[in-house]
């Protein structure tokens, strides 16, 4: 199936196209898939098997390429994956210049090279197709899990593989399947929360959206679990550090996500930076292929995270160059080098000539890399029709999947009777995330505001109510501006609408030349508080006695102790995306009911770290009394609040006793008890009474959504599989336990008894 239709190609004539009778078996698509990928296999040189495994990129990284550069690392050198867009560095960021780039690249690829083989384009779209100026962003990782919503995350994946696919990238580097372990690791923002089964849920829910019925579809592209095994945990929270973590932990925290993605049949993986245990994860065959490709059973390709095979010896130093990271890479099992370019592919020619690589390695590889190009339609058409792209990137209906997202992702913290506000309210609206398109896209998105169109928070806001609006900034993220014009806007008016929070970052909080931010300034990995610019501009507004709504768009929970204890209502917007204006404005005025709840602690300090709600148990030696809790958030997971009042009735079992690998269902009466719509999330947590090894205090593992009109009951049904009980084993296979568990809905505790043996 074609990608675009009625396009005809202005370098078809240049491809020297052959009738069928004369054409090689791989140029045939009614020849086998086997048979095609085993056919070119055998036709290609060392060279160009080398370039196939080797990607390359346009913009700036470590050095600047044009896309003349590129063209002619495709031309001498086979080069066989490109990412012309994604990054603050990129060549071009408009859909336009885009996909003309990708065009001409293969055109080159195809016209240009003795085989004629496509390139390979991957983007980061993580959460959406941000890095198009054009192109739709959803909420970032935290957004979607604060959904709580696997349909939703799964029509979501579905818009972005589709703008992905138009534009002319066929693999998408997401899902994010690490679990947050540390807020203060700068990446948090793009995972779905601190749950492994919510994490999982929703990853698996991506795997679908993105890859559809199968990459041979149009608009399907290839799905990368990442950033396998274990990312998010690393020492100090810093980015990249080491991870310390035991086999237990390894299993039953980091890997249950990717298992589930894993069962969707993701057709890729990405390891992750770090050392795991002293053992960097790009150089281990323990993970990526004992572990991967063995235990797990992973098929699919396993691309580089952009400088992993680098770092192996200018970072770890586990090797002493280059080609020794190269040597140890495919040692260890990696199939494609993302951004390494021709010195990679150069490096292993030389290993396969000196006898120190069998091209048998190679081969192995590049037939799964030239499965993918097949089965993704490259060879029958490559090329990017560009009206068809500028119709759908960006799209209304893209548009509006964007706005629902936001609508359920926003979490109300806090509200004393102030919201929601009156239709007519005055209105003042400050802070620097409240008419900011970059910072409320978040990280992975473009750092440039030009050609966007974002619907920001003062948009919104000006869009919905009746009222007067006077919009003053206030502060930059660390910086006052005119302070006291803010105090004498809000004098005025009926309320102070204050966005505050986070900017556009990546991976680490700064410094950064793509975020402008400096050594100790905000965000930085010492401190989740907001900077002292941000809180004298919310103390001073709300010394006015004007009613104050803190609005926090961030990436990551925040210390907002102060505004917990002063601020009258506090919205959790995240990084809410292209329409995140709109649905926090909506939420504020009460037309959109704030269904989110929160996927990640919040703590009340960094001394509080790490506040996870599945903590482990331990002794209290000196008395409970004395000890201070060990879950003690500012707010909790799970938490947030509605509009509307929900009543549930008694909760129980359609079977008190299960065996290992059966089910039983949950049920929950619950009833909108208010005058007013909403929606609530019936969420299941279970924790083992008597395990053999110490288990965490409770773990989720079950919820469902539900929107319920005023006066409205129903009963939720959610099924838990006692499978999903067991821990995970050393051959990646659950293992349940017997014995008796507890089952908590809301405030109530119901028993439930697994046995693994029958009389």
């Amino acid at each position: 199936m074609s990608v675009i239709k009625n396009y005809k190609s202005p370098w078809l004539s240049l491809m020297g196209m052959q009738s069928s009778s004369e054409q090689p078996p791989y140029r045939d698509d009614t020849v086998t898939l086997t048979k095609r990928v085993e056919d070119l296999l055998d036709r290609m040189t060392l060279e160009e098997k080398a370039g196939q495994l080797v990607g390359t990129w346009a913009g700036q990284l470590s050095e600047f390429k044009s896309v003349d550069d590129v063209a002619d690392e495709v031309r001498d050198h086979h080069v066989g994956a490109v990412a012309s867009f994604g990054w603050g560095g990129a060549a071009d960021m408009r859909l336009d210049d885009i996909v003309e780039n990708v065009n001409r690249l293969q055109e080159v690829a195809l016209s240009e090279t003795r085989l004629g083989i496509p390139l390979l384009f991957n983007v980061d779209a993580v959460h959406g197709h941000a890095y198009v100026a054009e192109g739709t962003a959803f909420p970032n990782g935290l957004g979607v899990g604060a959904t709580w919503d696997v349909e939703a995350a799964e029509r979501a994946a579905d818009v972005t593989a589709t703008e992905v696919r138009r534009s002319g990238a066929h693999q998408n580097y997401s899902p994010t399947c690490d679990v947050a372990r540390d807020p203060r690791w700068g990446r948090a923002f793009e995972t779905f929360g601190e749950s492994p089964y919510l994490c999982g849920k929703l990853a698996a829910a991506k795997v679908r959206g993105y890859q559809g019925d199968g990459i041979e579809d149009a608009d399907s592209v290839v799905a990368t679990a990442k950033h396998f095994p274990a990312y998010s945990e690393p020492a100090r929270g810093e980015d990249a550090a080491p991870v310390e973590v035991s086999e237990y932990v390894l299993r039953n925290v980091f890997l249950p996500s990717f298992l589930e993605a894993l069962d969707e049949g993701v057709e890729s993986v990405m390891p992750c930076y770090n050392a795991i245990d002293g053992e960097p994860a790009h150089g281990s065959r323990r993970y990526l292929t004992e572990l991967l490709r063995g235990t797990l059973g992973f098929d699919g390709t396993v691309v580089s995270d952009w400088n992993g095979v680098r770092m192996l010896h200018d970072d770890h130093e586990v090797t002493g160059d280059h080609r020794g990271s190269v040597r140890r890479t495919r040692d260890a099992g990696l199939d494609i080098a993302s951004v390494d370019a021709v010195d990679h592919a150069e490096h292993l020619v030389s290993l396969v000539e000196e006898g120190e690589l069998a091209e048998s390695t190679l081969d192995e590889s590049v037939g799964r890399v030239l499965e993918q190009k097949f089965r993704l339609g490259l060879f029958e058409d490559a090329f990017v029709d560009p009206g068809e792209a500028r119709d759908v990137v960006g799209s209304d209906p893209h548009r509006e999947r964007s706005l629902d997202a936001a609508r359920e992702s926003m979490t109300l913290l806090k509200n004393d009777d102030l919201l929601p506000l009156d239709a007519d309210a005055d209105v003042l609206v400050a802070g620097p995330n409240a008419d900011d398109p970059v910072h409320q896209l978040g990280g992975w998105s473009v750092p440039d505001p030009d050609g966007t169109d974002v619907v920001t928070v003062r948009d919104g806001v000006e869009a919905v109510t009746d009222g007067d609006v006077v919009y003053e900034q206030g502060a930059t993220m660390n910086d006052g501006l005119d302070v006291d014009a803010v105090v004498e806007a809000a004098a005025d008016v009926d309320v102070a609408v204050v966005a505050v929070g986070e900017p556009w970052y990546l991976h680490e909080f700064g410094p950064s030349v793509d975020t402008g931010t400096e050594p100790d300034e905000f965000p930085n990995r010492h401190s989740l508080a907001l900077p002292d610019a941000q809180r004298d501009l919310v103390e001073a507004v709300h010394e006015t006695g004007t009613p104050v709504v803190g609005v926090l768009v961030t990436g990551r929970p925040l210390v907002v102790d102060w505004m917990a204890d002063n601020v009258p209502a506090i919205l959790m917007a995240y990084y809410p995306g292209t329409m995140g204006g709109r649905a926090v404005a909506e939420t504020l005025f009460g037309e959109n009911d704030p269904g989110g709840r929160l996927p990640i602690t919040i703590p009340k300090s960094e001394g509080h770290l790490p506040a996870r709600f599945n903590h482990f148990p331990h002794p209290t030696p000196i008395g409970q009394d004395e000890h201070p809790s060990s879950y003690d958030p500012l707010f909790a997971f799970g938490h947030g609040l509605s509009y509307a009042d929900f009543e549930y009735g008694a909760v129980t079992l359609d079977d008190e006793t299960v065996g290992p690998h059966e089910t039983t269902t949950v049920r929950v009466p619950v009833e909108n008890v208010s005058d007013r719509d909403g929606t609530d999330v019936v969420q299941v947590y279970v924790t083992d009474r008597a395990s053999p090894r110490v288990t965490p205090v409770r773990e989720l593992r079950g919820f469902e959504r539900v929107s319920l009109d005023a006066g409205e009951s129903t009963t939720v049904g959610v099924e838990l599989d006692a499978a999903s009980f067991g821990r995970v084993d050393a051959d990646g296979v659950r293992q349940t336990e017997s014995g008796d568990y507890s089952v908590r809905v809301g405030e109530q505790t119901v028993g439930l008894r697994v046995e693994t043996t029958y009389d």
